[in-house]
């Protein structure tokens, strides 16, 4: 009987409901399958945004900071939408729907982004001239036709990227040792491959957009999204599936209503007279922080309903368990950490934009061979996989045999991520100052050829943020898992997910602030229609201040985090501390 109960996985069911068995679902296997739909996920995301901004100034004929502006907000947006699809699937349909409809999604708006730019009535005629100014910019339904390709494609982003990570974690058992440490592997993996999706985007799939044509480009992201969404399907009677508590967003609502109605109560001094109802095993500890939602767990007349069985129930509006509190409390204290990330995903934002637009502008020569300008972020992406093979085999087992820890900590990993990020954002200022420099020199003699400069000088800008991404996307990944609530996974994946969102949206708002601020006086300002008139130095150094005081804001959030830990956590850390006094 004990034998048959290890092959059972916790919680988990498979396809029929029936508990799991552990030999014949889950596992690698089912998480290949899922991994599958990521990456084709991340080759038509990043393939749409690496070189989306050259299309929007060479052939829609915008200006510099209003094509950018359309790059990050449609990033942002499909960030943002990762709460709506983490909901929804926490709340309505699950992860493995949420997943199926959104590939769907995803595959009709590439489909539909393929149309748009093949056919030459949704495209404004070429120039006459080199010169903007002589361009006719795309009209209202021509880009009324592009928004909507695009923000259908992040209706399907939000939908996988909510699910996808939390759903692939299901595929493990967390109270299985060998299995927890399968999971450990699982983040870094899964931004690995995701990353090769990328790596497939910005050289093969840009070329193709450069090359042969943009349409046959989102042609195959449609295809291969579809193909992907069969072999997810195809395992279906494998995978391991969760079932849902419910809404967090309610949970966490009645908490706070519940507190908000009894806010005039005075909590009791002995924690044990505060409501509890969960089962011994999945009780969360009472901590002492934000006591005032403490409060929702007194119990009060008129808080249990009526009910014709033996036993009332409670009303979740006027009274919740403690474990119900501290699991908002958890949610709580993931928000610090939650804000002082968002700023990375701004410096981020000017490796899909800005730093595209000065790759387009340089020397780019390979031999014979001249390098798209959006595949340069080739070098962002080798140093993502770079950084992760080596701390995935180097790294990782160091640390296991010198600190018996599976790696640097979540919080560890993001702080790298930070730091790294501050000092790209230098070393962009001080390569832009160069670029400039060369611009200035020979403006009079070559005003429309490539500046006698090399590409390459912006590699350490792209190997220093891609580096950091390495770091802070494991890292932020792990801590809003593992720190979130059981039933809250999904959308505490979400809420990290916001953070892209934010970061690409304040770097939009940065820039207009920014173009609005600097052109005062009548001048091109720091963003100029041309990069080459700007003084885009500058706002890289801006950046980089800010990534540096936010960095010691973040400090201060991660010294002062606090982890919940269950009842079960609490009993097997005190039997160890026992056993160690006992043998001193």
């Amino acid at each position: 009987m004990d034998g048959k109960m290890c092959l059972l996985a916790g919680d988990a069911v498979d396809y029929k409901g029936f508990p799991a068995d552990k030999s014949k679902t889950g596992g690698w296997v089912s998480a290949a399958l899922i991994l599958g739909i990521e990456i084709c996920e991340r080759l038509s995301t990043m393939g749409i945004a690496v070189n989306l901004v050259t299309y929007l100034g060479g052939t829609m004929h915008l200006p510099s900071s209003s094509s950018a502006n359309i790059v990050t907000d449609f990033m942002g947006t499909s960030f943002l939408l990762c709460l709506l699809g983490g909901f929804i699937a926490d709340s309505f349909l699950g992860r493995y729907r949420t997943i199926a409809i959104s590939a769907v999604l995803q595959a009709l708006g590439t489909g539909m982004l393929a149309i748009s730019t093949k056919l030459p009535q949704l495209r404004p005629p070429p120039c006459k001239d080199v010169t903007l100014e002589t361009c006719e910019q795309a009209n209202g339904f021509q880009m009324g036709i592009l928004y909507t390709s695009l923000y259908v494609i992040s209706l399907g982003i939000g939908g996988l990227k909510s699910s996808i990570s939390g759903f692939g974690t299901d595929q493990f058992d967390e109270k299985d040792e060998k299995e927890k440490a399968q999971m450990a592997y699982f983040f870094n993996r899964f931004f690995f491959f995701i990353s090769l999706g990328t790596l497939l985007a910005v050289t093969v799939l840009v070329y193709i957009q450069d090359e042969v044509g943009r349409s046959i480009a989102y042609g195959i992201c449609s295809v291969s999204t579809f193909i992907a969404l069969l072999l997810f399907l195809s395992g279906t009677k494998r995978y391991r599936y969760k079932k849902s508590n419910g809404s967090p967003v309610a949970h966490i609502s009645q908490v706070i209503v519940a507190a908000i109605r009894k806010r005039k109560y005075i909590l009791p001094s002995n924690v044990s007279l505060l409501y509890e109802d969960c089962p011994e095993a999945s009780r969360i500890s009472h901590t002492e922080q934000f006591c005032f939602l403490d409060k929702a767990a007194i119990v009060a007349e008129g808080d249990f309903e009526e009910s014709k069985g033996p036993a009332s129930t409670p009303n979740p509006w006027k009274l919740c368990s403690v474990t119900r509190v501290e699991e908002v409390k958890m949610m709580i204290r993931l928000l610090p950490i939650w804000a002082t990330t968002i700023i990375f995903w701004t410096t981020y934002a000017q490796m899909i934009t800005f730093s595209v637009e000065q790759a387009s502008t340089m020397e780019r020569s390979f031999g014979d061979f001249k390098i798209p300008a959006g595949s340069l972020t080739v070098f962002f992406v080798g140093a993502i996989l770079i950084t992760l093979a080596v701390y995935d085999r180097l790294i990782m087992p160091l640390w296991q045999k010198w600190k018996g820890k599976h790696g640097f900590s979540h919080l560890q990993r993001i702080s790298i991520g930070l730091v790294l990020s501050t000092i790209g954002m230098a070393a962009a200022a001080l390569a832009e100052r160069k670029r400039l420099s060369v611009a200035k020199a020979i403006k009079n003699d070559h005003p429309n050829s490539d500046l006698p400069i090399s590409v390459f000088l912006l590699i350490p800008q792209f190997f220093l943020i891609g580096s950091g991404e390495a770091f802070i996307y494991t890292g932020q990944l792990d801590f809003f898992i593992t720190q979130s609530p059981k039933g809250m996974k999904t959308m505490s994946t979400g809420l990290f997910l916001t953070t892209l969102s934010l970061g690409f949206f304040g770097s939009s708002f940065l820039v207009s602030v920014v173009t609005k601020v600097t052109r005062s006086n009548g001048g091109q300002g720091w963003l100029a229609d041309n990069i080459n008139n700007g003084r885009l130095d500058c706002f890289y150094g801006l950046l980089a201040v800010l990534c540096f005081i936010n960095f010691g804001a973040y400090l201060l959030c991660a010294m002062f985090y606090k982890p919940s830990a269950s009842k079960r956590v609490v009993q097997m850390e005190s039997v160890h501390d026992a056993s160690a006094e006992n043998k001193c």
